[in-house]
């Protein structure tokens, strides 16, 4: 079987050799060489030609960005990012998914040699997803949406708005770029939204707040009890299930420390459970981009109680997991490319029978 070929690119040697190790391990993997800054590595990538590349955002000369911006311009492939800075600074992270890059593994700041190695599962399997996924091409950037009193006009015309119905969307690997796509093309009054993203602790919130500056729907992560009104998002928390719970006349969001689905918490199975058994028929299910199989069953779920549900082509996913599993069970309404879904989703959430 041929082996993926990844380069390291980190100005730390201690990395380096920490990243080598535990790729090494893998039998899939195979690390073909080191870079520490991105010169050396621009003329390594000739010379070995891999498939992967490992790459951190601050480094000498010239930092990890602006290769990145290079590379996605001047030789498209998969990138995986591993830096301190993707804890710390979620927008520096946010802007390298936005140019190109397929996903992100955090870098302890204490104990490195220790911690990282508990990080070993979840950055081989980083990097055998982004040697299979889909580069897709830059992005131009995105204007805010609208100014601040258009929003609180808008914000306050929806919000009294009582919920009869609803969009429940799970991703994972490629979603933050999805989900941004797609919530960019719904306009101010569209029914409440529930999202899970697989996504680390302390990047939702920022997640969240990056996406409502450029929806025109309010945009925030969820908090536990909070009501779900008409013209707004709930994003999960890192770490925490998100359930959709009745209260009263409507419904509220519930988190969840529960055990991990799908080894993933926030689990897509789990929130997608919780719709079909209590907002059931009166939703629209969509499954983006993402590795592994999450969502899928939960999907199969709002499918029986009679949901329509929409997953995101292979052409247009990073990595075809989670849509195409869901395929696989057949119980996907509608297969379109990614730019295509916000309106299919309009046109059923929208729909009178729906309401009804």
């Amino acid at each position: 079987m041929k082996k993926i070929k990844v380069l390291i690119v980190d100005d730390s040697a201690l990395i380096r050799n920490l990243l080598t190790e535990i790729l090494k391990s893998d039998p899939a993997i195979e690390v073909v060489g080191t870079a520490e800054d991105p010169y050396i590595a621009r003329d390594k990538i000739k010379k070995l030609n891999p498939d992967v590349l490992t790459l951190d955002i601050e480094m000498p000369r010239m930092d990890g960005i602006q290769f990145l911006e290079n590379l996605m311009r001047l030789r498209p492939m998969p990138v995986v990012m591993v830096s301190t800075l993707t804890s710390s600074g979620a927008g520096v992270t946010f802007k390298a998914l936005e140019l190109g890059a397929v996903d992100f593994v955090t870098k302890p700041t204490v104990d490195v040699s220790n911690q990282l190695s508990l990080y070993s599962d979840e950055l081989i399997e980083k990097v055998k997803a982004a040697a299979v996924a889909r580069i897709q091409p830059q992005h131009a950037p995105v204007s805010q949406k609208l100014s601040p009193d258009s929003v609180q006009k808008n914000s306050a015309s929806v919000s009294k708005q009582a919920v009869d119905r609803m969009i429940a969307i799970g991703a994972s690997t490629g979603g933050t770029e999805a989900i941004k796509e797609v919530l960019m093309q719904l306009p101010a009054d569209t029914p409440a939204i529930v999202i899970t993203q697989h996504i680390p602790e302390a990047f939702s919130a920022p997640f969240a707040y990056r996406m409502n500056r450029m929806s025109e729907m309010e945009v925030c992560e969820a908090k536990d009890g909070q009501k779900i009104l008409h013209g707004h998002v709930y994003i999960a928390p890192g770490d925490r299930h998100l359930l959709v719970v009745p209260d009263g006349d409507g419904y509220i969001c519930q988190l969840s420390d529960g055990v991990r689905v799908n080894r993933h918490r926030p689990a897509v199975d789990v929130m997608f459970r919780s719709v079909a058994q209590n907002v059931n028929a009166h939703t629209v299910g969509v499954i983006l981009t993402g590795m592994g199989a999450d969502g899928a069953e939960g999907l199969k779920e709002l499918h029986d109680t009679g949901a329509f549900t929409v997953a995101q082509d292979e052409e247009t996913s990073v990595v075809w997991g989670m849509p195409g599993a869901s395929v696989k069970l057949g119980v996907v309404d509608r297969i379109l490319p990614l730019s295509k879904v916000a309106n299919e989703v309009l046109k059923h959430i929208n729909s009178p029978c729906l309401a009804g």
